[in-house]
């Protein structure tokens, strides 16, 4: 696997190397001590979670704050996505930066996301089939969302927001990033 650094340091863009053949193909998604020596620490993935959504649906910008922040390893099985980690961590250099990449089935890329991170994705495809491990549970009391239009952090979604479906909570219960819960 190759592991590419982004801008913002601890976010990962990770690329399998993947052998095909007439059969079909093959590539290893995940080795736990190949990942731990990239990212530089040990990372205990203890939960996979998968959903299917459809073009346009926009899922984020969440976190879960405190005790029960989650670093993510983000994949799609099935269609394509833009995906962005937001830096949510106050003392970081790179405060409300965020980081976009394309995820999809072709080019089966996976975006590690560490905590401190507000994360969402956006589908491009008629459908897509998302997928994830996260290092902590999920704890509703923590759960955290900032607003995907946000105007401080101004992130670029490549589709019209006309066309972007979000939920009720994604589009009632998000906050601006100044009025958010964040990391220190």
């Amino acid at each position: 696997m190759e592991y590419i650094k982004t801008e913002i340091e601890g976010v990962w863009i990770i690329e399998p190397r993947v052998f095909n053949d007439q059969r079909g193909y093959f590539f290893e998604s995940y080795k736990q001590a190949e990942f731990d020596e990239h990212v530089g620490h040990h990372v205990e993935f203890i939960q996979d979670n998968e959903s299917k959504s459809s073009y346009g649906v926009l899922r984020g910008l969440h976190y879960q704050a405190g005790d029960f922040s989650q670093a993510k390893l983000v994949r799609v099985i099935k269609g394509r996505v833009v995906d962005v980690a937001v830096d949510i961590r106050k003392s970081s250099p790179t405060f409300g930066k965020y980081v976009m990449v394309e995820l999809s089935e072709d080019n089966k890329r996976q975006f590690f996301i560490p905590r401190g991170f507000a994360h969402g994705f956006l589908v491009l495809s008629d459908e897509a089939i998302f997928t994830y491990k996260v290092d902590n549970v999920y704890a509703p009391q923590a759960e955290a969302s900032i607003r995907w239009d946000d105007e401080t952090i101004g992130i670029k979604w490549p589709i019209d927001a006309k066309d972007v479906l979000l939920s009720d909570k994604d589009l009632n219960k998000g906050f601006a990033l100044k009025d958010a819960k964040l990391f220190e």
